[in-house]
């Protein structure tokens, strides 16, 4: 079972310091498919002006945030949150057997 992973970003919250309307804080979602099946785990992701750069609001791109998130998150985190959907996933597919409750024999 292949899942398509795809990446998105629902908020940003800006600050005015150190810069105009710089990104202090992303909201994220993590959505995986196998074609049948969909789930999605969320996150945020917080951040402070490192190094020189610095991207205007209005020039942000999408794929440069997410590049944000990714990076912060790593190679283990994004794996991390990968497995998280594969599971969801993975529980649609084969749904976990619970116990159920009977009544007493007496």
């Amino acid at each position: 079972m292949a899942i398509t992973y795809t990446w998105s970003i629902g908020r940003m919250y800006t600050m005015p310091t150190p810069q105009p309307e710089f990104v202090v804080n992303v909201t994220w979602t993590l959505t995986g498919t196998d074609g049948t099946n969909t789930a999605s785990i969320g996150g945020d992701s917080t951040f402070s002006q490192e190094g020189d750069t610095f991207t205007p609001y209005a020039d942000l791109t999408e794929a440069q945030v997410l590049g944000w998130v990714q990076d912060q998150l790593g190679e283990n985190g994004i794996a991390n949150y990968q497995a998280n959907v594969d599971g969801q996933i993975n529980s649609m597919i084969n749904p976990p057997v619970t116990p159920t409750a009977e009544p007493l024999p007496w």
